[in-house]
């Protein structure tokens, strides 16, 4: 694991340096690299002619390119890293610390196996101290899975020092902290995502859960399950229709944070469909190869709750995790069934793979009546996200003004959201003769009309949104930036910015 300090110096030893280099062009046309601040020191111990090498090796300076350089002269580490950091902010301006965030991400990801590194980047301040920190911490993920362990395996970079003017100020030093708490929040989601199916379903999440609140030891925290028989007593007809189809049956996780000084109220709730088959309605063989992240929405409300909690933020969070695999077994939902939903409102099951929006409805419908300020649900809810938006989650809602805040917020956290309506003429698409609503409608517009469904269940003057993060939460790829391959953690960065602005009173 990636443990990170503060120093004023870039003056220790180390196995390698990390400094930040800006894309340049004459006026001549010709291209070259600059050295950004607080690479400094390392260009005086390399002789003054850092750049210059850098030059000579083709270096660009472009977002997030790596050049490597053996050290000389008095540089006490054996390798140098240069950062491309892209064009050089114009007089007066900032670095902008996304750009920060990822360069840094791509640098530490680059130093596996590493036992120590400096990063010399432009930390000038806590935001860029912090997004450095956050950055290194995202970036050194790695998940290894269950192999047998190998002793060529190289592990992520040890101890990292950060090196910044301002390391002894309090802002720096609390921006640190956050940054360890809020990837390290990311992480724990990206493991939950990753773990196969076979390890995590939803018993054994719901374990998890129960022994990351333990392992947290806050007062302020607690958790409980809700198991078969406590569920179909409540009467949450969606969780446990969609759940009897699997031999191990659902759960549903409530985690409560409480703070003294609260003034506010945000409830979330989390898809958590441990696997997707789709049902009776059955997907695809190759359409499978990644539901084991179909649970990426209740990892990530799950996790920020985490994070809020040990920040000791002054909001009360109330967290829901719908957790059901979906599976065609002899006693799977068929499609024309009619299920009772938490509440009493009935639903016809058109099709067995739309499952999510309906394990979550019981969810909204049981955290409206918690009475929150505001309720988000997170979701890889519907294929139509992943082609109309690729890697950008989607953010629908009841209130135009809140959509717009959180998209916002998301951008502010380092994470791509795009704001999507909810039209009023596809709500009759989901009308049926043998229900209160049909969990299918238009097939156009699918992600929108998914979020049409949730919306009946949202408690009447609650405002609330959905993020339909699909094609945001799984990278299938090679890793790029601060996202590394398999499980991303989308969407816990952005609500515990939204429970922070919230708990500041914005």
């Amino acid at each position: 694991m990636t443990s990170i300090s503060l120093s004023a110096t870039a003056t220790g030893k180390a196995d390698a340096v990390v400094v930040g280099v800006y894309a340049t062009e004459t006026a001549k046309g010709v291209k070259g690299v600059a050295l950004a601040p607080g690479a400094e020191a390392v260009d005086a111990a390399y002789g003054g002619t850092l750049a210059k090498a850098l030059d000579l090796l083709g270096a660009s300076g472009k977002d997030g390119e790596l050049t490597r350089v053996p050290a000389q002269g008095d540089v006490k580490a054996a390798l140098i890293v240069a950062v491309g950091l892209g064009k050089k902010p114009g007089k007066g301006a900032g670095l902008d610390t996304d750009t920060l965030r990822k360069s840094a991400a791509a640098a530490a990801r680059s130093l596996a196996g590493k036992a120590k590194a400096v990063f010399a980047l432009p930390a000038e301040d806590a935001a860029q101290a912090g997004a450095i920190a956050e950055g290194v911490l995202l970036g050194a993920y790695a998940w290894e899975g269950l192999k047998t362990p190998r002793k060529d395996a190289k592990g992520a970079v040890g101890e990292v020092t950060l090196v910044t003017p301002a390391a002894k100020q309090a802002p720096v030093k609390k921006a640190l902290e956050r940054a360890v708490t809020v990837a390290g929040a990311v992480n724990l989601a990206r493991d939950l995502i990753n773990t196969p199916p076979s390890h995590l379903y939803p018993a054994t999440f719901a374990e998890r859960a129960q022994a990351e609140v333990k392992d947290a030891a806050l007062a302020t925290l607690s958790i409980e399950v809700l198991d078969e028989k406590a569920l179909t007593k409540g009467g949450y007809g969606g969780i446990m229709g969609i759940g009897k189809g699997s031999a191990k049956p659902p759960r549903l996780v409530r985690v409560t944070y409480r703070h003294p000084k609260a003034k506010k109220h945000l409830a979330l709730v989390g898809k958590g469909i441990t696997f997707d088959t789709g049902g009776i309605s059955l997907k695809p063989a190759n359409a499978m190869d990644t539901m084991k992240s179909d649970m990426s929405g209740a990892a990530a409300v799950f996790s920020a709750t985490l994070a809020v909690a040990r920040q000791e933020v002054p909001v009360n969070v109330t967290t829901y995790l719908s957790l059901a695999e979906n599976m065609p077994g002899g006693g799977a939902i068929k499609v024309s069934d009619v299920i009772t939903m938490y509440g009493g409102k009935t639903v016809e099951i058109m099709n067995t793979d739309a499952e999510g929006r309906v394990v979550m409805a019981d969810a909204l419908a049981r955290a409206s009546e918690d009475g929150p300020d505001l309720l988000l649900d997170v979701a890889t809810l519907t294929g139509a996200q992943v082609l109309a938006l690729d890697r950008y989650s989607a953010v629908m809602g009841n209130d135009d003004d809140l959509r717009t805040r959180i998209v916002a917020t998301a951008k502010a956290a380092g994470e791509d959201m795009w704001p999507m309506p909810l039209p009023e003429y596809l709500r009759e698409t989901i009308d049926t003769q043998s229900a209160d609503i049909s969990n299918m409608g238009q097939r156009m517009g699918g992600m929108l009309v998914a979020g049409l469904f949730l919306r009946e269940f949202v408690g009447e003057g609650i405002k609330w949104a959905h993020l339909d993060i699909a094609g945001a939460s799984f990278n299938e790829k090679g890793p790029y930036g601060d996202t590394p391959k398999g499980g991303t953690g989308a969407a816990v960065r952005t609500l515990v910015k939204l429970a922070e602005d919230l708990g500041s009173g914005k």
